[in-house]
């Protein structure tokens, strides 16, 4: 599998906040468990931060600790 990669446009958007991205120095991200579809542009890790937030994207994505066990990862 190969993936493309292309610098979004001048006046890309953030994903989340919808402010330019190079306002700031982007960052790219891209879900390749669906294809890896487009990648998704974000002015910051605060955005990309509160975006997974928003979504629930860690949700059933992480370990479970219990104390009383040995059962992580």
């Amino acid at each position: 599998m190969s993936t493309n990669v292309a610098t979004p446009s001048a006046d890309g958007l953030c994903a989340y906040c919808e402010s330019r991205i190079f306002d700031h120095e982007p960052i790219c991200v891209r879900d390749c468990d669906d294809d890896c579809g487009s990648p998704e542009f974000f002015y910051n890790y605060a955005c990309l931060s509160a975006y997974i937030d928003e979504k629930s994207l860690t949700t059933g994505n992480a370990c479970t600790w219990k104390p009383d066990e040995n059962n992580c990862c």
